[in-house]
């Protein structure tokens, strides 16, 4: 306290409001932060199982979907652990027959379904003599809510995976043939209330982002098939590479919460990673579907 010249008492103004403005200032940083982490659907402790086809199988190598999808998790701090569950030429109608044994007997917390394409590829593919059976699609309404429903009365959260494409032409006969099964999981995914990753979506708009390369297309199965453009996201028309993993994963990490920035600089590190001179990883491939 000092005296002025008109002599009146002044009082210096104490720094408390100050530090007060900077304590508020750095928790409700800290604050935003934990809301954002908050608004990321899997828990600490979390168990994720993963079912599908050969695509969720080789989805579990180490540069595979489901592994780029736990690792991400766990950069954000969370214990998390999975239950690979995917076995090559399953449709709806295999997955459910083993979903006790392979899923609700692991008690996971999440359950992320991805089915659909050998459902509508069996009706076509041909290997050698082999013959295949597709499921026509009111059974696999049927097999996919039932999936549903035992996981959510076992208390399981689900996320499903719309069933990327069949060859990377838009145009090609069985996508044309997958459309229903997908619009019957995006209805579904609404009505149960589950997460949706649209992948077939977010693969058809990959494939017009990645500029077009002259040269032979491969496709399983179909020695003789004709396209002029290399393929981008597959290794054989269905089962994923470096960056159809990627692509895969984002989508899951997106309707699990995550942000397009931290996706952004996911995928980029991913990238960096490939491109390393001993990046390891088997490559996918599609000995078997």
């Amino acid at each position: 306290m000092s005296t002025s010249k008109t002599g009146f008492r002044t009082r210096a103004l104490p720094l408390f409001p100050a530090f007060l403005f900077i304590f508020i200032s750095a928790f409700t940083s800290v604050r935003v932060e934990a809301v954002s982490a908050g608004a990321i659907a899997v828990k600490n402790g979390d168990k994720i199982a993963f079912l599908g086809d050969s695509i969720t199988a080789n989805g579990a190598r180490p540069d595979g979907y489901v592994t780029l999808v736990m690792d991400a998790l766990r950069k954000e701090g969370l214990d998390v652990s999975h239950v690979p569950a995917g076995i090559s030429g399953h449709r709806s109608n295999d997955m459910l027959a083993r979903l006790d044994r392979d899923v609700l007997s692991k008690k996971p917390q999440w359950l992320l379904l991805s089915c659909g394409v050998n459902d509508v590829w069996h009706f076509k593919l041909h290997l050698g003599k082999r013959t295949f059976q597709g499921v026509p699609l009111d059974d696999y309404k049927r097999n996919v809510t039932e999936i549903i429903d035992k996981a959510q009365a076992a208390g399981i959260k689900v996320m499903i995976l719309t069933a990327t494409m069949i060859g990377e032409d838009p145009e090609r006969e069985l996508n044309k043939n997958l459309i229903p099964y997908n619009d019957f999981l995006r209805e579904i995914a609404k009505g149960k209330k589950c997460l949706l990753a649209d992948l077939n979506k977010d693969m058809q708009e990959e494939l017009r982002k990645i500029p077009d390369v002259k040269g032979s297309a491969k496709m399983f199965g179909e020695p003789d098939y004709k396209r002029d453009i290399k393929n981008k996201l597959t290794s054989d028309g269905c089962h994923m590479n470096r960056l159809g993993n990627i692509m895969m994963a984002k989508g899951i990490l997106r309707a699990f919460g995550f942000g397009e920035a931290k996706i952004s600089s996911l995928e980029e590190s991913w990238l960096k990673a490939s491109q390393a001179p001993n990046a390891g990883g088997a490559k996918s491939s599609g000995n078997s579907q």
